[in-house]
């Protein structure tokens, strides 16, 4: 049994995360002007901001992504009869909730009142308490090296090369443990879901136009900047949905939720990744453009900040942000956007929302009978009603298809316009059987994901495009 304390960091070390960006992004999240109340705080100093956040801000430490190895050393030491001290620079609310949930600490040092328990003021409050020399430490940063220095042993949590090089030139490391697996960015910015930029092509398409080299040109500049643009939009909302995703079945594996990828590196591709997004659309393509952008990005700002918690607005947004990537598809090329495209998209992708909120719905019956699903405006008695309108809004689709065909311009446009009819079948079958997997449980979170990985989805497709291709 050692009687040398083991000093335990929070912040990135027990945890894969920072509890003062969390408990800012929590604080902002209802109304981001509360952005400028936080300067303001923390002109008054690092430990002044901390006190406000934590008078104001209620964290779900429960659910925090804690690092295994940690634990595991930790509980292996206490096991021993080792003191084990939790040493932080996070507010001391939070480091007591900590403390209480995992039961291991026989103590906590934390922020409280003016001082701010980082760094030099965290070593001298330490060499203070058990002597320089008196106890080992485990640390993550730049911040945690004059700690080390003063430390018995000292332990590294998935440090960066300079601070591992740094902490081995001191001649104390012990350890350093490489326990977060990382993840892509590929994932975290969703390029799976850039997929659904497509929809820009679809004006190109209908106005038979793919071959002026010119439009397609500007329709393959209008894709990439559109999905540099989402993916900055998904980058804030699971920044600002930490808390919600880390009680989600499969979202809690989200690079941001789980701690795989830094939270304060996502706070900074969320500006670069709009500003390249914005910078190519002024650049290169019409204003309208620009501005059918903008008005994507406001809505989906406002989507993730707020209304996808409100009953059936959440999906009438949806249903306008898919149809709004058709509008900035027309004015990519400089057509205007017609009747028929429109009024089919917005039925059609009113079905995909609510296919998208029944399969939430779904998952959350078979783990609970009662519970209202979390940070969303619905309970498991509106799964009937949800499924209703979602299968009448894609029929109704199938409706404007078939009127599509008999519209004069359409008569002007396809040689053949009659053999059109052939999709009205296969557009049935095919809203039809996305609706019955769904009921039955068997439908992808995101329906768009689902048609482009469903192989039955991808023939109804080919064939779809082979009935226009044959009425031209």
């Amino acid at each position: 049994m050692s009687s040398v304390p083991l000093i335990v960091d929070l912040d990135g070390t027990l945890i894969r995360s920072d509890l003062l960006v969390e408990s800012a992004l929590a604080y902002i999240k209802p109304n981001p002007l509360r952005g400028f109340q936080l300067l303001g705080w923390l002109a008054g100093g690092k430990a002044n901001l901390k006190g406000h956040l934590a008078a104001a801000v209620t964290l779900d430490v429960a659910h925090l992504p804690f690092d295994s190895a940690v634990l595991a050393m930790i509980a292996e030491e206490k096991a021993k009869g080792r003191p084990i001290i939790l040493a932080t620079a996070s507010h001391r609310k939070f480091a007591d909730q900590v403390s209480a949930h995992l039961g291991h600490f026989d103590f906590v040092m934390a922020t409280d009142g003016a001082v701010n328990l980082s760094a030099n003021a965290k070593r001298d409050a330490l060499v203070a308490k058990f002597g320089k020399g008196g106890f080992d430490y485990l640390g993550n940063s730049a911040d945690d090296l004059p700690i080390w220095a003063a430390s018995g042993r000292a332990y590294a949590v998935n440090p960066s090369d300079a601070v591992e090089r740094k902490a081995r030139a001191l001649g104390n490391l012990e350890h350093v443990f490489k326990s977060n697996p990382g993840a892509s960015w590929t994932k975290a910015m969703r390029l799976h879901q850039w997929a659904k930029n497509l929809l820009l092509f679809v004006p190109l398409l209908a106005g038979h136009r793919v071959a002026e080299i010119p439009l397609l040109v500007n329709a393959v500049i209008a894709f990439i900047v559109f999905g540099l643009c989402a993916s900055s939009v998904y980058l804030l909302n699971d920044l600002f949905d930490l808390a919600d995703d880390r009680q989600h079945p499969t979202k809690r594996d989200r690079p941001f939720a789980s701690g795989k990828l830094d939270i304060r590196l996502g706070l900074i591709a969320v500006p670069l990744l709009l500003i390249a997004a914005f910078a190519g659309s002024i650049a290169a393509l019409p204003w309208q453009f620009t501005a059918a952008l903008s008005t994507y990005y406001v809505l989906t700002l406002a989507y993730s900040l707020g209304l996808k918690r409100l009953m059936m607005i959440d999906v009438t947004v949806l249903a306008l942000l898919y149809t709004l990537r058709v509008i900035a598809g027309a004015f990519a090329i400089e057509v205007e956007p017609t009747f028929w495209i429109l009024a089919f998209s917005m039925f059609i992708f009113l079905s995909f929302g609510l296919v998208k909120r029944y399969t939430e719905l779904h998952q959350l019956r078979l783990r609970s009978s009662d519970e209202k699903a979390r940070g969303r405006g619905y309970s498991l008695d509106d799964l009937g009603m949800i499924s209703g309108l979602g299968a009448a809004s894609g029929y109704i689709s199938v409706l404007i298809l078939a009127l599509y065909i008999q519209d004069q311009s359409t008569v002007a446009l396809y040689r053949h316009h009659e053999v059109i009819w052939l999709a009205c079948p296969l557009l049935l079958f095919w809203i039809s059987r996305v609706w019955l997997l769904t009921y039955r449980g068997q439908m992808h979170e995101d329906p768009v994901v689902f048609a482009f990985s469903d192989r039955v989805s991808l023939v109804v497709g080919v064939l779809f495009g082979l009935v226009f291709w044959l009425a031209t």
